[in-house]
């Protein structure tokens, strides 16, 4: 009588084998404490024998084990319920599984399927359902005590026989069948296998905790498992399931288990960073200032990069030069040499971590290592993504043939409206991998070697295989990646061309770090009527173009006859270089449109430029060459005039001087432009340049 109500939770015991401590059976374990359920684990320190289950039939000695362990327990109102661990997670507690339990209204409940496995000429043996799955599924069952009992009473099997085969004859033979009283639960009430049914199931958020449901069947099962190929689809789920994180409270365990970082610099862990350059990428400068900044002891980070392109060269060895006696140890790695930074990791005992980035890596957050290492994770990437696009360093899913596919969360982990340290498939570009992985599961020396895959993919996979979690987190902003489309590396300064492609980027670099404050601030100055003054390069972008210039050389004569216009004739000329010449006029009208254009709307209220066939150069003034220019008006409605170096540094003299207003500006200072009409009111002369060369860049905009 006692069996027929719902038996109490301290009569169930969820027994699983786990021969090895994997990042999956972690995860099950969270979940079973979670929901206070007891668990019993078979086979801990074990060699695992039971196949491979993703290939072959196997899991026997799961069958011997349990068979053991039952021979040990007496109490017949014991409900064991037996369950595979690195692939399952508990969606709900034990008195929801008693109750469904008891519903099922038999002493044996096994998982269903839709698919027949490992022998489809027992299909015809199944019994037929009214609705619901039809064929037994090996990896969850559960039952009294006696009736387990007598179920696995007759194995003597090897371990490396089929469990799945096992309790499919037993459940098709219609005698065994009823004497020991065994059902499916058909309709996933209880157990749901992943495997055939990934159509079937949906993540349900529900007043602050995360479910799986049926929707074939409207059902809500309390075990999910990533039964056969579907591991990747129970790591999503587990990164919601049964309350990891929710809409409400977000995520619920990312400040668990962390790792304090400890006070003394000596004493942090050490760790070896991969520098990988692989082709033409703009602002390698930057990125290895930004190194160089990373919050971390630099006696305790081994630097090894990894060049394999000619024109990065110098600026490696630039770096080497100025920095290198800084890091606990270097190691610049050549082309033809066949090494990377796990390999070294593994044969150095003493290597705690690898930190792998690539060059075109933009890491804004400087505590980002740190960051990694406090979460305590075997192998964690911090989200960069690209610039306006949707693109990122993870995947959220994988195709059939392994290659990208789109989660249902992707967007919402990408754009930050879901927060949290996620269960991924693919990271790459930037991540952190912890050294005594790399010596124990990833000791394969053959990580990143694939006959189809490349490196990066092949090295996920490979993890993936070995049932090791990447994780990637967005709980923190870390920064972006560079596009590396297009970049050209003809030029001295390549870096300037990346408007377009990096915009971002390029306005780090080269506009004025006050140029955003321009308007709250009231950074613009009016030394003369209707002339505005108001920065707009950084000293960078000044030097850049400047050397761009001389590097160019083809200097125009300063004669009056000039074919580069219209018209061939130039009344006021000067010693120029057009934009156009070194093929940087499509850049500089963006940059006009971008930063200047605003700032004229401001001034002069009610024009609108479009900065249209504006005429750009840059000016040299030298003082036995051309020092000055005579009064004029110039050929537009406003001019842009951009100090490109420093009075008293670089030059004496100089200047402008509106003869109207009779007021001269005769201290422009590096990096920032004069903006005043070009017709009318406004004629002007260039002063003296008495001493050193002066350098200016022009725009005639809207002629």
């Amino acid at each position: 009588k006692r069996r027929e109500e719902v038996c109490p939770p301290e009569n169930l015991l969820v027994v699983t084998v786990a021969t090895k401590e994997t990042d999956g059976f972690r995860r099950f374990l969270r979940s079973a404490k979670h929901f206070n359920y007891s668990v019993k684990v078979l086979g801990q320190g074990l060699k695992w024998e039971g196949g491979d289950y993703m290939s072959a039939p196997g899991g026997g000695q799961k069958v011997r084990l349990l068979k053991a362990a039952l021979d040990q327990m007496k109490d017949e109102d014991q409900i064991i319920l037996f369950i595979d661990s690195y692939d399952v997670i508990f969606a709900s507690d034990p008195r929801e599984l008693l109750k469904k339990f008891k519903q099922a209204k038999h002493k044996v409940v096994f998982s269903s399927e839709s698919l027949i496995w490992p022998d489809r000429h027992l299909e015809d043996k199944h019994p037929h359902v009214r609705e619901g799955n039809r064929f037994l599924g090996s990896g969850g069952f559960m039952g009294f005590l006696p009736n387990i009992k007598e179920m696995i009473s007759n194995w003597t099997g090897a371990d490396s026989d089929s469990d799945q085969l096992f309790f499919t004859r037993i459940y098709t033979d219609p005698a065994k069948r009823k004497s020991i009283n065994i059902t499916l639960d058909s309709k996933c009430r209880l157990f749901q296998n992943l495997h055939g049914a990934l159509d079937e199931v949906v993540l349900k958020f529900e007043d602050g905790r995360v479910r799986a449901r049926n929707v074939l069947y409207d059902t809500l099962p309390v075990i999910v498992h990533g039964n056969g190929p579907t591991k990747l689809q129970i790591n999503y789920l587990g990164n919601y399931i049964p309350n990891i994180w929710t809409f409400e409270g977000g995520c619920s365990v990312c400040d668990e288990n962390l790792q304090s970082l400890p006070g003394g610099d000596s004493d942090h862990p050490l760790v070896m960073v991969g520098v990988f350059i692989q082709q033409p990428t703009p602002f390698v400068t930057v990125f290895f200032e930004r190194l160089l900044q990373l919050q971390y002891p630099k006696n305790r980070l081994k630097l090894f990069i990894y060049n394999q392109e000619a024109h990065h060269k110098h600026h490696v060895d630039a770096f080497l030069r100025d920095h290198g006696n800084l890091y606990e140890n270097i190691k610049n790695i050549e082309p033809e040499e066949e090494m990377d930074a796990p390999s070294l990791c593994r044969r150095d005992e003493g290597c705690d971590y690898v930190f792998s980035l690539d060059v075109e890596v933009v890491l804004k957050n400087d505590k980002t290592l740190k960051i990694l290492i406090e979460q305590n994770l075997p192998m964690i990437a911090p989200m960069i993504t690209r610039s306006g696009r949707l693109w990122s360093n993870f995947w959220g899913a994988l195709s059939a043939d392994g290659y990208y596919a789109r989660s249902e969360d992707y967007v919402d982990i990408v754009q930050e409206r879901r927060v949290g340290v996620w269960n991924v498939p693919y990271v790459s570009s930037v991540f952190l991998v912890g050294g005594s992985l790399l010596r124990s599961d990833l000791s394969d020396p053959e990580l990143f070697s694939s006959d189809v895959l490349d490196p990066d993919m092949a090295f996920c996979h490979h993890v993936r295989r070995k049932g090791v979690f990447m994780f990637v987190t967005n709980m923190h902003t870390f920064g972006r990646i560079l596009s590396t489309e297009n970049y050209q590396t003809t030029r001295l300064h390549n870096d300037l061309w990346q408007i377009f492609e990096n915009p971002v980027d390029w306005q780090e670099r080269y506009i004025h770090q006050n140029y955003t404050l321009i308007m709250k601030d009231k950074l613009i100055e009016m030394p003369c009527p209707d002339v505005y003054w108001f920065p707009l390069f950084t000293n960078v972008a000044c030097d850049h173009l400047v050397e761009e210039m001389e590097h160019h050389g083809k200097w125009s004569g300063g004669g009056n006859v000039d074919k580069r216009i219209q018209g061939g004739y130039e009344n006021v000329p000067t010693i120029d270089i057009h934009m156009n010449q070194i093929s940087f006029d499509k850049e500089w009208r963006k940059l006009l449109m971008e930063y200047v254009a605003p700032i004229t709307e401001k001034m002069y209220p009610g024009y609108y430029t479009q900065c249209s066939s504006p005429l750009n150069f840059v000016v040299r003034y030298k003082p036995d060459e051309q020092p000055l220019l005579v009064p004029h008006h110039d050929a537009s409605t406003f001019t842009i005039n951009i100090a490109l170096n420093s009075k008293d540094v670089d030059y004496q003299g100089g200047g402008c001087r509106f003869l109207r207003y009779n007021c001269s500006v005769t201290a422009p200072r590096k990096g920032w432009a004069l903006m005043h009409p070009g017709r009318l009111t406004h004629y002007h002369e260039g002063l003296p340049t008495t001493a050193g060369v002066r350098y200016i860049a022009v725009s005639f905009v809207d002629p």
